[in-house]
């Protein structure tokens, strides 16, 4: 009488390219790690991501599904449970996962307090 475990839909919807994607094992080991506490800074992450997901190259993918597949393996702690709590298939581009990462991890008021 245990319950059956049932997976929640993921927030991220890949294009159909995704299929043909296959990131190699050794790059989640490249991958820099944020743990959405308040002294990391999510541009630099954001940044130091895009470094590694550049070295990736794959002529069946575009570069949205090349950043959107491997970052979830980025994020740690606080972090990995924003993101498994966004609502299902709300992300469709990498441009989506930034915006939303920022907002969630750089709020208006960090912002605020860097204004003279």
């Amino acid at each position: 009488m245990n319950p059956t475990r049932t997976s929640a839909r993921s927030c991220i919807v890949f294009s159909p390219d995704a299929s043909h994607f296959n990131f190699k094992s050794g790059v989640i080991q490249l991958l820099p790690t944020f743990h959405g506490s308040e002294l990391e800074n999510p541009y630099l992450h954001l940044r130091e991501f895009k470094e590694v997901c550049n070295t990736y190259n794959d002529l069946n993918c575009r570069i949205n599904t090349i950043r959107l597949k491997p970052f979830p393996f980025s994020l740690k702690d606080k972090a990995k449970t924003w993101l498994q709590n966004l609502k299902s298939g709300s992300i469709r581009a990498w441009d989506e996962m930034q915006q939303q990462f920022l907002k969630k991890f750089f709020p208006s008021h960090r912002t605020n307090s860097f204004k003279i």
